[in-house]
C-alpha cells in the first residue's frame, strides 16, 4: 500500500467516525471572527477561546474597533487564554493592516496572511480553507502527532507535515481531513495513554505497530 494509498482509506475512515467535520472554533461564520479566534488559540483550548469571545466580539465588533482599542481593553478581554500580551499586540497591529491595505477583509493569499502578526502556515491554511475554500493543511500537534503515528508524515515540524500531507491528501479534502484529525486526537489519540485498543486506524498505525513488537 502506497502512502496516498493510506492516505485514501484514512480518509474514508474518519469520515464513517466523524461524518460531520467541523472546526472547534465557533466564529459563527465570520471570517473576521475566526481569524481573531484562531490567533487567540495558539496554547489555548478552542474551549476556552469560545468562551472568550462572546465578551470579545460584544465590545470589539469588526477589525477597526481591534485596531483602535485603547491600551489595556484588548488585554483585559482576553486575559485568559494565555501569552494574552503579546497575542494583544499581534492583533492590533494585524488588524491595523487589515483596515489600511485589505479594505478590512481578511486577504486571501498566503503571502498577504502571513504578513499579519500572528499568523504563521498554520493560521493561514486554516483561513484559507475555512473561509474561501482552498484547502491546505494545519499542521498543528494533533495533526503532526498522529499522522506520524499512522506513517504519513514524519518527524515533529509543521512545515515538513504540511508538505508531506500535501502530497497524498486530495486539496479537497485536507480543510476537513485536518478538523476530523483534531477531533479523532481529542477522542482515541491522545499524546499520553492513546486508546489503541479502540482505535478504527489501528490496523495503519506504525506507532502500534512499534509498541507491541517492542
Amino acid at each position: 500500500m502506497t502512502k496516498t494509498q493510506k492516505a485514501a482509506a484514512i480518509i474514508g475512515e474518519l469520515k464513517d467516525i466523524y461524518p460531520d467535520a467541523f472546526c472547534g472554533l465557533e466564529a459563527g461564520g465570520s471570517p473576521f471572527r475566526l481569524f481573531v479566534m484562531a490567533v487567540l488559540s495558539a496554547q489555548c483550548t478552542d474551549a476556552r477561546v469560545n468562551t472568550v469571545a462572546k465578551d470579545l466580539f460584544a465590545a470589539l465588533p469588526d477589525a477597526k474597533a481591534f485596531a483602535d482599542s485603547k491600551d489595556g481593553e484588548l488585554e483585559a478581554l482576553i486575559h485568559s487564554v494565555g501569552l494574552f500580551n503579546s497575542k494583544a499586540k499581534n492583533l492590533r497591529a494585524a488588524c491595523r493592516m487589515i483596515v489600511d491595505d485589505f479594505g478590512g477583509e481578511i486577504p486571501i493569499e498566503m503571502d498577504d496572511l502571513l504578513k499579519l502578526p500572528g499568523v504563521g502556515r498554520k493560521v493561514a491554511n486554516l483561513l484559507r480553507g475555512d473561509i474561501y475554500g482552498l484547502g491546505g493543511i494545519v499542521a498543528d500537534t494533533h495533526c503532526i502527532r498522529i499522522c506520524g503515528r499512522l506513517g504519513l508524515s514524519g518527524g515533529k515540524d509543521p512545515l515538513e507535515t504540511e508538505r508531506s500531507l500535501s502530497k497524498i491528501i486530495p486539496l479537497s479534502e485536507q480543510s476537513v481531513f485536518c478538523h476530523r484529525i483534531v477531533r479523532f486526537g481529542r477522542d482515541t489519540c491522545m499524546a499520553r495513554n492513546p486508546s489503541c485498543g479502540d482505535c478504527k486506524l489501528k490496523q495503519y498505525c506504525v506507532f502500534k505497530k512499534e509498541a507491541d513488537n517492542g
